[in-house]
């Protein structure tokens, strides 16, 4: 590895550490399992925030279309369209926020790597970190094995990095060795508890440039595993000022991809925003946990 990726490798170190914590995980994982069949959020009343768009829907009407579906939960609402990228605008979202103090640690590259990480081993690994086989660590850790070994979109490149290293080996593929590259995460700039509200877009967002990316994701595990992926069609990356209603401010990053032809016709995202699956220009928020990639000019 060249000496720009060891560069970036610390100064991404300190992110990561941040995120993550020394903890076992293993109340995190139950927790990651739990809140996406959660229900029980409710909003206050958003009328005086109502915002109508041009295929006539409103950010009101995804809540309330949601509302009726119990197999959904507010967490979902992290997804937008460009055109809610106006300053002033305002729309329901969703952030996760976790305590890092009970975030499973990274694993030196030597003891990632003589542990198995894989399906078929599932049963061999319950027993190594000691979770019955109905405990929902164990659907946690299975559900996060078939994610990491499904097959990957048209047009995409997934890993799973099991370490620090393997995930920098990665973005090193993608961008080339010696490009340098750099880390975008959202920053919540005030505490708060509150997980769902309506932010208000403050000032014009800033539009990173990204001509490749790659977007790394926390998955439920023992210990910290990022679901990495990247996708050769167009996608745009934004830093967006936000205001909530409670005060909180957050900048947020966002990405929107222009090409949604190969996503699954039930992807979640299109029932959450009303349209056609395959509709272009689909974006979505990132949590605090979540990073994307990208060149460094």
């Amino acid at each position: 590895m060249s000496m720009k990726s060891v560069s970036f490798s610390f100064h991404l170190l300190l992110l990561l550490l941040v995120m993550h914590g020394d903890g076992s995980g293993t109340e995190e994982m139950a927790d990651d399992l739990i809140y996406k069949g959660n229900s029980v959020l409710r909003l206050h009343s958003m009328d005086h925030n109502r915002q109508t768009e041009d295929d006539g829907t409103t950010v009101q009407s995804r809540v309330d279309s949601l509302s009726h579906m119990d197999h959904m939960d507010l967490s979902v609402m992290v997804f937008f369209t460009l055109k809610d990228l106006k300053v002033g605008n305002s729309m329901p979202i969703y952030f996760r926020k976790k305590d890092s103090s009970k975030s499973p640690r990274f694993l030196p590259r030597q003891e990632a790597d003589s542990i198995a990480f894989s399906l078929k081993e599932l049963r061999n690994l319950l027993r190594l970190f000691s979770f019955p086989r109905d405990s929902p660590q164990a659907k946690a850790m299975e559900a996060t094995l078939r994610e990491c070994e499904s097959q990957a979109i048209k047009g995409e490149t997934k890993f799973c990095a099991t370490s620090l290293e393997s995930m920098l080996e990665f973005a090193s593929s993608i961008f080339g060795s010696n490009t340098r590259f750099k880390t975008l995460a959202t920053e919540h700039l005030t505490k708060s508890s509150t997980l769902f509200q309506n932010y208000t877009v403050l000032t014009t967002p800033e539009e990173i440039p990204a001509p490749m990316m790659v977007a790394c994701h926390t998955v439920p595990y023992p210990y910290a595993v990022l679901y990495c992926h990247s996708q050769v069609t167009e996608n745009r990356v934004f830093k967006v000022s936000l205001d909530g209603e409670n005060g909180d401010k957050v900048t947020a990053v966002a990405v929107c991809h222009k090409d949604t032809t190969q996503w699954n016709r039930n992807h979640v995202s299109f029932r959450v925003l009303g349209i056609e699956p395959g509709t272009p220009g689909v974006c979505h928020f990132f949590p605090a946990d979540n990073f994307v990639l990208v060149p460094d000019p």
